[in-house]
């Protein structure tokens, strides 16, 4: 008899030492296939964390839109000269007119062509409109004048809400003398304020060149690349597009470069800085008024007067050095904007409420009026012509497939082909829609009845395939007992085995369902990206979806619609969220287990 010797941890119950090594060496897999699989879940959550964080944080530009109110005198000569009352000829007044003399009434110091531009733009062009909808409404107010809220303009809710940066006081210890020269001004301190300022000026040049210098590193780098490329060709036209792409890379570098040493070759001047669109703005707000400096030197300034200051202009004590984040090439908002809107908000005359708007409207060219309303509903009417499409041609032909049709080749055939339609790119369905449902049928383009039969075409495959499962599923002693008791096929498939299925039959058609509602390629392709402002009253007419509507907008160049873009997205995954969550309350709440 073989005596089995006691050796290391685990005593004689493990032999000698190379079983109890082989035991810990698959307890150590198993902890590091733990740990592999914890690690993988953390990245994931990470993942959609920073995917979910980004959009929402793009989407919160959207939540608000602000408003400018302003005192707005209807004049009867201009709305409703015969004094009717009657809200179709009052729609017909120059209320676009009338708003544009509230902004020169209430800023009268803006003059010139391209300046009173800026100032017409603060406010949204379609405030005119709802100006003019609210004494339709209200047709005793003509004659009179009143305060108005109006819609602001996509520049002025971006500056308000930061995205062009802030303005930010520079700090001035002496006093301050004023002399106007028409439309120009020379300012001087008792102090060295404006040296200050042309210091923090010239340090902003400095950062940046040293931000063009960066990315001209990044360009050299890719020249690398390229000339390795170019070693490494191939063939001659490989070698062609890498030197291409080479000599871009090379031009990109040197225009970085040279504008960078522009740039620390003017900070580095000790001499007056002209202050142009490439550096930051600086204002000097005193006496009333608003002073842009064109010209700063260690001992005073140049300015423009954007707003002529009112009472004495020398040896002021209460004046303010203000300067902008952004130089004016880099930003949107002019600085005569910058200088209304200041205005307005010290005045208390803007102010930002829940955009309402956005879930209510329909879609717009201006950022500040779109919405996604018409958008939603047109996705209503796709979802309902899809599922009055799919489902019952979906389960009639998985019922067929599971309980009715032969097993031979045919059935084959069309189960094989079945389960590859499963699989086929979306944008292959719409190729198809196009050229059948549009090209032969006649359906209108870019309708819901369209983009429904389109998505039928894609889903179907899914709800049969999902149906035959549940339906396979339903335990054959079902269909036993009731043939038993003297039911035929078509009873004991249609009053016993569907109820029991019905459950999963839904639950994969609602799963399909979500697929089709957040499809952009198929319906791209029948038309329905077409710009559609009118909220859709049919399956036959004009609209657009959701996905779609995403796309559209993060194509467009304004930047408030990249907000809109990220609450469209969100109203997007709300609703998949919600229709994944109905497929499994579904599932739980009549799922039985055979």
């Amino acid at each position: 008899m073989t005596e089995i010797t006691s050796t290391g941890h685990y005593g004689s119950l493990l032999g000698d030492k190379a079983t109890a090594l082989g035991l810990r060496r698959r307890r150590n897999a198993e902890r590091r296939l733990k740990a592999y699989g914890i690690t993988a879940i953390l990245l994931a959550g990470l993942a959609l964390f920073a995917l979910l964080g980004s959009v929402i944080w793009q989407a919160a530009g959207a939540v608000t839109e602000a408003y400018v109110t302003l005192p707005v005198e209807l004049k009867a000569d201009d709305i409703d000269p015969d004094a009717t009352g009657d809200p179709k000829i009052i729609l017909r007044g120059d209320f676009n007119g009338l708003t544009k003399d509230a902004l020169k009434a209430a800023f009268p110091q803006v003059t010139g062509r391209s300046a009173r531009r800026e100032l017409y733009d603060v406010v949204s062009s379609g405030a005119a409109f709802e100006l003019a909808d609210h004494v339709a409404e209200n047709p005793s107010l003509v004659g009179q004048t009143i305060n108005f809220r109006f819609l602001a303009s996509d520049i002025t809710d971006l500056y308000l809400k930061g995205s062009f940066g802030a303005l930010r006081p520079l700090p001035t210890a002496g006093r301050l003398t004023v002399a106007l020269d028409g439309d120009e001004a020379t300012l001087n301190s008792t102090e060295a304020d404006f040296a200050g300022v042309l210091a923090v000026l010239k340090d902003q040049l400095v950062d940046d060149a040293k931000r063009l210098r960066v990315r001209a590193a990044r360009q050299n780098n890719a020249v690398s690349v390229y000339e390795t490329r170019i070693a490494e060709a191939a063939d001659d036209d490989a070698r062609a597009k890498s030197l291409a792409a080479l000599e871009r890379a090379r031009t990109e570098r040197d225009a970085l470069l040279a504008e960078a040493e522009r740039l620390e070759a003017r900070a580095a001047d000790t001499g007056a800085e002209d202050l142009d669109d490439e550096v930051r703005s600086v204002f000097v707000r005193a006496g009333g008024g608003w002073l842009k400096l064109t010209r700063l030197d260690a001992s005073g300034a140049a300015a423009e007067v954007l707003a002529p200051p009112a009472g004495a202009l020398a040896d002021l004590a209460e004046w303010q050095l203000l300067t902008t984040d952004l130089p004016a090439a880099a930003r949107k908002v002019s600085d005569t904007q910058i200088m209304v809107i200041e205005e307005l908000r010290s005045g208390s005359a803007v102010d930002s409420v829940f955009n309402w708007r956005f879930f209510t409207a329909g879609d717009s060219r201006e950022p500040e009026l779109a919405g996604i309303w018409g958008a939603t509903v047109g996705s209503f009417w796709t979802m309902l012509v899809t599922f009055l499409l799919a489902f019952p041609v979906g389960v009639a032909a998985a019922i067929y497939l599971e309980e009715f049709a032969p097993r031979n080749r045919f059935t084959d055939f069309i189960e094989i082909n079945i389960n590859n339609l499963a699989a086929v790119p979306s944008i292959i369905f719409g190729l198809l829609g196009l050229a059948v449902v549009i090209g032969f049928f006649g359906v209108p383009r870019s309708a819901p009845l369209a983009g429904g039969m389109v998505m039928a075409l894609m889903t179907l495959p899914t709800i049969i395939i999902a149906a035959r499962a549940t339906i396979a599923a339903v335990p054959p002693s079902i269909r036993e007992a009731a043939l038993g008791v003297g039911a035929s096929q078509v009873q004991t498939t249609f009053h016993h085995v569907l109820p029991l299925a019905m459950p999963g039959i839904l639950t994969g058609t609602i799963i399909g369902m979500a697929r089709a509602l957040g499809e952009t390629a198929p319906l791209i392709m029948i038309g329905m990206v077409a710009f559609i402002v009118d909220i859709p009253t049919g399956i036959t007419d004009s609209a657009t979806v959701l996905p779609v509507q995403v796309y559209r907008w993060s194509d467009f160049p304004e930047r408030a619609f990249e907000a809109r873009t990220g609450a469209a997205i969100c109203v997007l995954m709300i609703f998949l969220v919600l229709m994944n969550a109905v497929a499994i309350v579904l599932r739980r709440r009549f799922e039985r287990r055979w």
